[in-house]
């Protein structure tokens, strides 16, 4: 687009989809970082499509009235937290508006939605975070202004959005209990007193790669840490001085992953100390969370999001419900004791084992669990031979439904399709596609990730 091009003085006038300030520039929607309505900024136009513009502010001439002072320290070098300067009362309503956006605009959908449900507690609200090692600490611009030489660039934290090789050191990050934060900095210090080589992810090299801590309502703690280099000694050393400096911590864990990414779903995860395994409770039902298992992050929300679904399908103890993209099975076991059936359909092969294994903890005869793609493993034959549906609940990933899973389940045709979403954009998208044969009753935000953008989204449709 040749030279880019500063516009001053622009009033950021709304909030987008994706959390980005939104204002119009010569007529076209744009799009700017790090705003939100009511801030007068200077605004640099890094890309220009044929349709909007996207931008950063250069300078802030005036702050919305709306924004507050981070408790943070790491705030605005971290992008975990991105909206924590802005009044909490205020991001609901931002994420209100992101779901009403969504709705209207490409779900065409004009139904009113509920009000957003918020956070009782807005720090310290996850129960996993993970952790990375790196040997090239980000700098901050006060740092590499300063001249100062650093010999230790070792850093244990999080990734710098637009840099996949840049760490942020955190020294205290407010998102998980405290324990968090005393195994992050103990097994830091440990690393460099004891010369442990951190990750260098361009060369592929050192010991040291990844640290998730899980936590659960009851007390648990999970350490699941992840190793590039197989060093028996080093490993060793690590792991049992974490085990002296933390009795408490009930699963202690470690993978050796050598591969060019950091997903260790398909490596054997070794359990050096304790069990292996975390429980957690959701009401009346027993979960046991192991180092691979997918657990909704913020537990008390989910308490209230499950809820929602329940009241949404108002159960009579009849029905046979669905439960697509089910996880360890958290919704459908939640829900098993209230309906005669429950089926649940899972693509990663472990998430269906953990759900049969807490089907057993719980004493449910009446929940099954398959293991298989969705738009694969949902057809008429799956649908005979397990009774077709009254309800269909599904809490798809951010891409949201396949179109061949949207078509088998206007097929199936259920009474009542319970859609949980972590996107509502692409979740408007499906709904849409269903209205000819569905009427949308009720739509409820949930905010299950305070400081963040993010919004979780129940809609409930009924066969017309």
């Amino acid at each position: 687009m040749g030279r880019k091009k500063v516009f001053e003085q622009v009033a950021i006038s709304d909030i987008a989809p994706e959390g980005k300030g939104f204002t119009r520039i010569d007529g076209k929607a744009t799009f700017v970082e790090k705003t939100v309505p009511g801030d007068i900024v200077d605004v640099l136009v890094t890309r220009k499509k044929k349709d909007f513009l996207i931008g950063r502010p250069l300078k802030f001439h005036q702050y919305s009235d709306h924004r507050d002072k981070a408790d943070c320290e790491h705030f605005g070098h971290c992008g975990g937290c991105k909206w924590q300067d802005i009044q909490y009362e205020q991001q609901l309503l931002y994420k209100q508006s992101i779901v009403e956006q969504a709705m209207s605009r490409i779900g065409k959908i004009q139904h009113p939605i509920n009000k957003i449900i918020g956070c009782k507690k807005i720090f310290r609200y996850r129960n996993k975070l993970e952790y990375t090692f790196s040997n090239k600490r980000w700098l901050t611009n006060e740092e590499i202004k300063s001249d100062k030489v650093y010999d230790n660039k070792n850093a244990l934290g999080f990734h710098i959005a637009g840099h996949f090789d840049k760490v942020l050191d955190i020294n205290e990050c407010h998102l998980q209990d405290d324990i968090s934060n005393e195994v992050r900095l103990a097994t830091r210090k440990y690393a460099i007193e004891n010369g442990l080589t951190f990750f260098d992810i361009i060369n592929q090299t050192g010991l040291l790669r990844n640290l998730t801590v899980r936590t659960s309502s009851l007390g648990e703690a999970m350490l699941i840490f992840s190793f590039f280099e197989n060093d028996n000694k080093n490993i060793g050393g690590l792991l049992d001085h974490i085990i002296q400096l933390f009795p408490q911590i009930n699963s202690i864990n470690y993978v050796i992953n050598s591969k060019k990414n950091d997903s260790i779903y398909d490596l054997e995860i070794i359990n050096y100390h304790g069990s292996a395994y975390i429980e957690e409770k959701l009401e009346g039902i027993t979960f046991r969370i192991r180092p691979k298992s997918f657990f909704q992050t913020n537990t008390t929300q989910t308490l209230e999001l499950y809820g929602i679904v329940r009241e949404m399908a108002t159960l009579k103890g009849d029905e046979i419900v669905y439960d697509l993209y089910t996880g360890l099975g958290s919704i459908a076991l939640f829900i098993a004791n209230s309906c005669k059936k429950v089926v649940g359909i899972e693509q990663i092969e472990m998430a269906i084992k953990d759900a049969k294994e807490n089907t057993s903890l719980n004493n449910i005869d009446h929940a099954y669990f398959y293991a298989g793609d969705t738009k694969d493993l949902l057809t008429d034959e799956f649908v005979e031979k397990n009774g077709n549906p009254d309800i269909l609940i599904v809490d798809p990933p951010r891409a949201g439904l396949h179109a061949d899973v949207v078509q088998q389940i206007v097929h199936m045709a259920p009474k009542k399709v319970i859609y949980v979403s972590c996107n509502p954009s692409t979740q408007a998208r499906d709904i849409n596609l269903m209205l000819a044969k569905y009427t949308v009753k009720e739509l409820q935000p949930v905010d299950m990730f305070p400081h963040t953008h993010h919004v979780e989204n129940v809609a409930l449709m009924e066969l017309r």
